[in-house]
C-alpha cells in the first residue's frame, strides 16, 4: 500500500501535480524529511496566506462543525461583485453566530460613490439572501483603509471568543488575513496552522489574546463566477486592479457591446439611450450591431474579441442567453465574476454568458 505523505504544516495530503490546489509542493521536494506545502511555506516564510480553493461540498464539509462552536463570523465579500461572491450556504454554516459582513475592495468602486448608501445596499441585500448582520464595514484591504473599523467592530462583538474568517476564492481575503496580523500581533512568525479535527486542509490560527484564536477557512470556489471560465493569464485582465473607470456608450436599439469574447449585452428596446458599464479597465469592449454579433464573435474570437487570448479555450456551443427588463428603476445587469452594467428603467436587453455563468439584475449600487 502507497503511504500517503502529508503536509506537516497543514496536514494536507501532499502532491506535486496542480499547483493551486492543497497540499502542493514541487515534486523534487516530495520525498525529503518533514516537507511542509507551498502554502505553509510562503506563510511560515513571508506571512502571506495563499488560499486554496476548495470547491463548495468540501468547503460545507470542512465547516460543517463550525455551527456548534462558540464565536463570531468575519464574512468577506467582494463590493464590486457582492453577489457573485456571496455564499449562499453561509447561514447554515453558522448558525446562530453574530456576523460581521465585510465588503472588501472598496477602491474599486468610483471616488464619489456615496458610502452610506453602499452599506445601506450591502445589508438590504444580504437581508435579501436570508443574512442579518451585526455590522457591515467597508474595506480596502490592498490599501489598508477600514482595517481599523473592522477590529474595533470585531472587539466590540466577539467577547472574547474566537472568531472564524470566511469568504470566496478572490475577495482579497488572504490580503485582510496578513493586515489583521500585522496589527494584531504585530509579529511575522507568529502564525501558526492549527489542528482541525476532521480535515485535511486545516484552518490557520492567529492568537488574539491567551485563550482566543481568529481562524482563516478555505476560500469556497464559486463555480458561477466568470474568473473560474477564464484561464490564470486571462484572470489578470479581467479582474480589477485599481478604480474602475465608468464607460459610458450611448446604445440605439439592435446594437451589442461585447467584453473581450466572454460575455455580450444585446440592447433590444427602449429607445437610444446610455449603459454604463462597470469593468477592469484592462478589459476590451467592443460595439457593433446586433445583426453582425453572431459572426463577429465566430470570427473575431480570440483576436478583437480578447480574452480568451486562446479561441479555442472558450465553447460558443455552451453559451446562453438571459433575458432582462429594467422596469420602472435604474437597474445594474451583473455578471458574476466580471462587472455590471448600469441601465436606466424601460430598458430591456439579452446577456449572452457562459452556461454557468450567473447574471443577476439587481437595484443599482450606483
Amino acid at each position: 500500500m502507497t503511504e500517503i505523505l502529508k503536509c506537516i504544516g497543514c496536514g494536507a495530503p501532499l502532491q506535486s501535480e496542480d499547483p493551486d490546489a492543497a497540499g502542493y509542493v514541487p515534486e523534487h521536494n516530495l520525498h525529503r524529511e518533514d516537507v511542509i506545502c507551498k502554502r505553509c511555506f510562503r506563510l511560515k516564510n513571508y506571512n502571506e496566506v495563499q488560499d486554496v480553493g476548495l470547491d463548495s461540498e468540501d468547503f460545507l464539509n470542512l465547516l460543517n462543525g463550525l455551527a456548534d462552536e462558540k464565536g463570531i463570523v468575519v464574512n468577506v465579500v467582494d463590493v464590486f461583485d457582492f453577489e457573485g461572491s456571496f455564499i449562499n450556504a453561509i447561514k447554515r454554516i453558522v448558525g446562530n453566530k453574530k456576523i460581521i459582513l465585510v465588503a472588501n475592495k472598496l477602491d474599486l468602486l468610483p471616488k464619489q460613490i456615496n458610502k452610506r448608501r453602499v452599506k445601506e445596499w450591502l445589508k438590504k441585500t444580504a437581508r435579501k439572501y436570508g443574512l442579518e448582520t451585526e455590522d457591515v464595514v467597508l474595506i480596502s484591504a490592498e490599501k489598508n483603509e477600514g482595517i481599523d473599523d473592522l477590529l474595533t467592530s470585531i472587539n466590540t462583538l466577539r467577547n472574547n471568543d474566537n472568531v472564524y474568517i470566511v469568504g470566496t476564492t478572490n475577495v482579497g481575503k488572504s490580503t485582510l488575513i496578513n493586515k489583521l496580523i500585522e496589527r494584531s500581533v504585530g509579529e511575522k512568525d507568529v502564525v501558526t496552522t492549527s489542528r482541525f479535527p476532521g480535515t485535511t486542509l486545516d484552518m490557520i490560527d492567529i492568537p488574539l489574546d491567551d485563550t482566543s484564536f481568529m481562524f482563516d477557512t478555505p476560500g469556497v470556489i464559486q463555480a458561477h463566477q466568470m474568473t473560474h471560465v477564464v484561464t490564470d493569464d486571462e484572470l489578470k485582465t479581467i479582474m480589477p486592479k485599481k478604480e474602475v473607470k465608468q464607460r459610458v456608450y450611448q446604445l440605439n436599439e439592435g446594437q451589442t457591446l461585447f467584453f473581450g469574447g466572454i460575455a455580450r449585452i444585446d440592447y433590444v428596446s427602449g429607445g437610444r439611450r446610455s449603459l454604463v458599464c462597470h469593468f477592469s479597465n484592462e478589459l476590451n469592449i467592443h460595439r457593433t450591431k446586433t445583426e453582425n454579433a453572431n459572426e463577429l464573435w465566430k470570427n473575431q474570437l480570440g483576436a478583437l474579441l480578447s480574452p480568451p487570448h486562446n479561441p479555442d479555450n472558450f465553447d460558443l456551443q455552451n453559451v446562453k442567453a438571459v433575458r432582462l427588463e429594467t422596469g420602472k428603476e435604474k437597474r445594474d445587469v451583473m455578471i458574476s465574476g466580471l462587472g455590471f452594467i448600469t441601465i436606466d428603467e424601460g430598458a430591456k436587453v439579452i446577456v449572452r454568458v457562459p452556461k454557468n455563468v450567473d447574471v443577476v439584475l439587481r437595484n443599482s449600487i450606483m
